[in-house]
């Protein structure tokens, strides 16, 4: 059985930028306010790519809810 670190995927910020169809300054704006967690290695972040599924997924998983209430 593999370790649970090993088993995660990180990617970097212009990989989540490509992903999001955002900048990468968006992204960046997204670590630094908590909104995306990431980890820091020397100068540069990398993101759990299941935190990227989440942010991507939260949104509409609001819409459908406020849909559902009104």
């Amino acid at each position: 059985m593999g370790n649970a670190l090993s088993d995660m995927r990180f990617l970097t910020v212009a990989e989540v930028a490509d992903l999001m169809r955002v900048s990468s300054m968006t992204v960046y704006r997204m670590v630094r306010s908590g909104e995306l967690p990431a980890v820091r290695f020397g100068r540069s972040y990398r993101i759990p790519e299941t935190a990227v599924q989440a942010a991507v997924e939260l949104p509409a998983a609001r819409a459908s809810r406020i849909d559902r209430a009104g």
